[in-house]
């Protein structure tokens, strides 16, 4: 049977290699959007970013760590700076970052911060950011800069270089760049994460930026004025980040923060926040799935009707096989191998298919938020999906199948 599938295959090139085409679009797809469901699922709701909880303006948790620990979404208010020095000096906190945004470079999001997040923050388990040599981390009594790996490729920024800072926290022609100016003083190794996008200055500086109006505890605008000390009752922050003693110190902290009425917000847990998300967004990787299937529905009738359209032209070729002895179950077989070869052969190229699509895909994702798909990751479905492609074209070789099965010998080679 072998050879009379090759010989066929050989005979019908074009159509065997559109149907060995549409199989590996349809494999390669199925293939693709179940790893990149799993990826998002693993990247957004399960990974290690370093801080247990963040606290911020009061409002939607979501929004508060998509603003934060993605750089991806605007922040929802400003907390004074006697919430940061409080839950700073809480004993169930070990490390208290705090962040003020609402400025870019470029489009690059600008995070004034403290230099505790460099000395002391580990972005993962027992790795804390690196400042390539010669560089060194901020004064946070200059207008200098450290910049994230990514900022500095795509950019073209080196050492020594300055910038303006523009209002806004995306790269917009309407927002003005700000008079002051800041020196890159170093630039981080890559972390595979977004703060690979992230531009940090201290947080002074954007204290002290002309336009930036401070609110503090009161609520009245105040203006800081160069050689003046800013009163901390007129400082205020975007979020503080935090590192916790405990699942325990989580617990009572986002109770206690969580039912002050209109204060401040604790996102607590970062991952069971990010998973609500990703759960709330479910139904588009049921879509995606939908689709793949769709895909597939396709590339099964494309089969089907490739083998089924040769059917005529190949019945001299059945009787002359049934005249020599072959059995009709052998001419049966013959059409359901040929069928689940070509699957085979379209579910093997699938792969190439397969990492295509995830190729471009991890370099959007990245671009778009610094988080890194890792191509390595194998999912079940590169096992199943070609075994199930081949389910699939054997199936969908049945009905040209019982056609060849069911040849009249003598007619066909009378008609022949």
């Amino acid at each position: 049977m072998g050879m009379i599938v090759r010989h066929s295959l050989g005979r019908h090139k074009l159509s065997t290699t559109v149907t060995v085409i549409s199989a590996a679009m349809a494999s390669g797809l199925v293939m693709a959007v179940f790893s990149l469901s799993l990826q998002t699922t693993a990247a957004f709701g399960g990974g290690d970013v370093g801080f247990d909880a963040v606290l911020g303006a009061r409002g939607s948790q979501v929004q508060l760590v998509l603003n934060t620990v993605y750089h991806l979404d605007t922040s929802p208010g400003n907390i004074p700076w006697s919430m940061d020095q409080e839950i700073k000096n809480d004993a169930r906190v070990k490390l208290a970052v705090p962040y003020a945004v609402g400025d870019n470079y470029q489009g690059y999001r600008i995070v004034g911060t403290t230099t505790e997040i460099f000395t002391d923050f580990e972005y993962r388990e027992g790795q804390g950011f690196e400042i390539e040599s010669p560089g060194l981390v901020f004064d946070p009594a200059r207008r200098e800069a450290v910049i994230g790996s990514t900022v500095a490729h795509e950019l073209d920024l080196r050492l020594g270089d300055s910038f303006h800072p523009a209002h806004g926290i995306q790269d917009d022609s309407l927002s003005e760049d700000h008079d002051e100016e800041y020196r890159i003083i170093g630039v981080l190794r890559p972390t595979n994460s977004p703060s690979d996008r992230v531009i940090w200055i201290p947080i002074e500086g954007v204290f002290r930026m002309g336009g930036h109006k401070l609110r503090g505890v009161e609520g009245v605008e105040y203006e800081a004025h160069a050689d003046e000390e800013i009163p901390d009752e007129h400082k205020e922050v975007s979020a503080v980040m935090l590192k916790l003693s405990g699942g325990q110190a989580g617990f009572s902290l986002s109770m206690e923060y969580n039912a002050r009425g209109k204060d401040a917000t604790l996102a607590w847990p970062i991952a069971m926040v990010m998973v609500s998300l990703t759960n709330k967004l479910g139904w588009v990787s049921r879509v995606l799935e939908l689709v793949a299937y769709l895909v597939v529905t396709v590339a099964a009738g494309s089969l089907l009707a490739s083998l089924y359209n040769t059917m005529n032209e190949r019945r001299r070729e059945f009787a002359i096989l049934r005249a020599l002895g072959a059995r009709k179950g052998t001419v049966f077989g013959v059409i359901v191998l040929e069928a689940s070869t070509i699957a085979f052969m379209g579910s093997a190229l699938g792969y190439a298919v397969y990492y295509a699509i995830l190729g471009t895909a991890a370099v959007i994702v990245r671009e778009r938020t610094g988080v890194v798909v890792d191509l390595s990751l194998v999912h079940p479905s590169l096992y199943w999906t070609p075994a199930a492609m081949v389910g699939v074209g054997a199936v969908a070789g049945l009905l040209p199948a019982f056609k060849a099965y069911a040849t009249d010998v003598a007619g066909s080679l009378a008609g022949g």
